[in-house]
């Protein structure tokens, strides 16, 4: 039985709303299916969401590539939700005579709650309330203990996934790792119930996900508290149920070429270009990134996959530009081949070639010739991360001054006029005066543009972002920098750098409060007991919390002193407080492949650099394996090239 579209209740409000287009659809490349497009049997519905407004979710390419997995699967419909702005939310809670407007998707407006699955994405923490508003305009229950069996299944996965426990209350499942296989073998559990006319209910569909292995469902694990507030242990409550739950990892990336079918947004988005990933994983170490720990091991795409998937995009879109994609992209073993290739192909059209931040020992003029030729030259962005060569050590970004300095003059002397720098301030050891030396460095920087150049109108942006400690790397165990202490140092960098009258109109200066930092903080270490927190900020009106405008550290404050009440523990215990070998994670149960004992030795070789041991972990693609754990408790292995292929076809466009 089909669905009906909330689309006429909408219609007519939409020009009361910011916006409008982006709750419309229709999207070149959109999907729409019928209810029950299944040939034969049941068919499996998903409603997926990335927790942000359209402007930000469209572009995500984990949601994308999966909307496209599962639609070519001729039983799995699968449609798009966004968060809706306040402004929309209020039209949907007023409602009409029918009573409120349920939250939506944008291809058919069918809601949101009589999905069987409801998927969401999660890239930060901070999207937490997103989820929340999401589930009740959706008139879904908010806690997963009082959903039935006309209920979505709620799923988390993204970065944030790797530690669901804060939100462990309002989730159904999480999955770590990569989406593009479990999605559908998820499908095809839900459809195999649904065919044995759903025997056990919604527990026993629950079960039967958990015991794969692979999918976390925290109502199947109980919690115990130690007397001092630690977690004393994380255990399965049920037989059959693992006691860790393992992530996955997609291998061989040229068998999944996605999104093969781009969607092209009708309102403007955070990024207007069509992007290939070319990698993924990253075996770098730095200390402080996620990222790079929970995605590993490496694996390349070919040459002749990337050029396939440009060549698609570009014609499936009418994209100009092209970001190529990866957590280094330059670290590609076949990088320059990619980058003269394309270049060739697209001489003389509109197409221009990105590549994101680039590392300083990764950077060579040939390879940003290539990306410009055909395109503006804009310009270049390299992450030191550390101001002071003690803190690059202590992070494992081996980057040293002098070698920043030669790849900028490099980059001025040849053309380029601006260069950005981006810095972390409150790392672990870190003092004022790693801070203060993120100006010597930018003033160094211009001087030398100048030098090489002769020129006056040579700039460099320095931007600095606040440290959060992340689950799953060396720093886990890390105290968090309190914000007033990151403002402090904020501050007196911000101060040397207007004081100084040769170099001041020179250098751009971007920072972030702390404030934003300590919430992020509590939400990416923090246990169930932080649930209570997150829904008190919702009920009082917590919404967009990644929006500096819609942000309220009071409100979080407020609301974790009421929701943390009676628990032993507070912010601080969750934040600025150093961990021990002995503490039992909140995540711990839950595998990205990382062998503890790994992590806590590289926490330790980050304490013994900063007292002046020359400790280096290089990257193990290029080196001997370093006993990460990754590979053999994953059953992977690293793919990199060089293939030996040709960029094909070669002939220009």
């Amino acid at each position: 039985m089909s669905v009906a579209s909330v689309f006429p209740r909408l219609e007519s409000r939409l020009p009361s709303v910011q916006k409008p287009i982006q709750y419309v659809g229709g999207e070149l490349n959109s999907v729409v299916k019928e209810w029950d497009c299944a040939l034969e049997g049941p068919t499996v519905r998903w409603a997926l969401m990335y927790p942000d407004a359209y402007e930000v979710g469209l572009p995500n390419q984990g949601v994308q590539i999966l909307y496209e997995v599962l639609n070519e699967r001729d039983w799995i419909l699968a449609e798009r939700t966004y968060s809706v702005w306040p402004d929309m939310e209020q039209v949907m809670r007023t409602g009409d005579e029918h009573g409120p407007i349920p939250q939506f998707t944008v291809d058919s407006h069918r809601p949101v709650g009589a999905f069987d699955l409801f998927g969401l994405s999660f890239s930060t923490e901070l999207g937490y309330t997103n989820m929340l508003n999401a589930l009740d305009l959706a008139g879904i229950p908010l806690h997963a203990a009082d959903r039935g069996k006309d209920d979505p299944i709620v799923i988390a996965g993204g970065h944030a996934a790797f530690n669901p426990e804060p939100i462990a209350d309002f989730i159904d499942a999480a999955v770590l790792g990569d989406g593009e296989e479990v999605v559908l073998a998820i499908s095809e559990v839900v459809r195999e119930w649904k065919t044995e006319g759903e025997p056990g209910g919604r527990d026993e569909l629950l079960r039967r996900l958990a015991v794969t292995g692979n999918i976390y469902v925290p109502r199947f694990y109980d919690v115990a508290y130690a007397a001092d507030g630690s977690i004393e242990a994380v255990v399965p409550n049920r037989p059959g149920i693992p006691f860790r739950v393992r992530k996955h990892t997609l291998m061989d990336l040229d068998q999944w070429p996605y999104p093969a079918n781009p969607l092209v947004p009708l309102a403007e988005t955070v990024h207007e270009r069509f992007s290939v990933e070319i990698f993924r994983g990253c075996t770098r170490g730095c200390r402080f990134c996620q990222a790079g720990m929970i995605t590993r091991p490496v694996r390349e795409r070919s040459l002749e996959t990337i050029g396939a998937m440009v060549e698609n995009g570009i014609r499936k879109t009418g994209f100009e530009e092209v970001g190529l994609l990866s957590l280094s992209s330059a670290d590609h073993t076949e990088i320059a081949d990619v980058a003269t290739g394309l270049a060739d192909r697209y001489e003389g059209s509109n197409v221009s070639l990105s590549l994101p931040s680039t590392r300083v020992d990764a950077f060579n003029i040939t390879l940003a010739n290539e990306f410009s030729r055909n395109g503006r030259r804009s310009g270049l962005t390299f992450a030191p991360e550390g101001g002071s060569e003690r803190m690059r050590k202590v992070i494992n970004k081996m980057v040293s001054e002098e070698d920043l300095i030669r790849t900028v003059a490099t980059a001025y002397s040849h053309g380029w006029r601006q260069v950005k720098l981006y810095f972390m301030v409150g790392l672990p050891t870190e003092t004022d005066e790693d801070v203060l030396q993120v100006a010597d460095l930018a003033k160094r920087v211009i001087a030398k543009g100048r030098e090489v150049t002769g020129r006056n109108d040579i700039r460099c942006t320095v931007s600095i972002g606040g440290f959060v400690p992340k689950p799953h790397t060396p720093f886990q165990w890390a105290a968090q920098l309190d914000h007033q202490t990151t403002d402090d140092r904020l501050k007196k960098l911000r101060d040397v750098v207007r004081d100084d009258k040769k170099f001041a109109r020179a250098i751009g200066f971007r920072y972030h409060d702390g404030k934003p930092g300590i919430v992020e903080g509590l939400l990416s270490r923090g246990d169930r007991r932080v649930g209570r927190v997150i829904e008190e900020v919702w009920r009082d009106g917590g919404r967009f919390d990644g929006w500096s405008e819609h942000f309220s550290y009071d409100r979080w404050m407020e609301s974790a002193e009421r929701g943390l009440a009676g628990t032993g523990v507070d912010v601080d215990w969750y934040t600025i407080r150093e961990r021990d070998y002995d503490e039992v994670l909140p995540w711990e149960h839950l595998d990205s492949g990382l062998d503890k004992d790994w992590l806590w030795g590289d926490w330790e070789d980050a304490l013994a650099a900063a007292d002046g041991a020359d400790i280096e972990i290089e990257d193990c693609r290029w080196t001997p394996c370093y006993d990460c754990g990754v590979c053999p408790e994953m059953q992977t292995e690293i793919q990199i090239g060089p293939t030996g292929q040709k960029l094909l076809p070669l002939s220009v466009v």
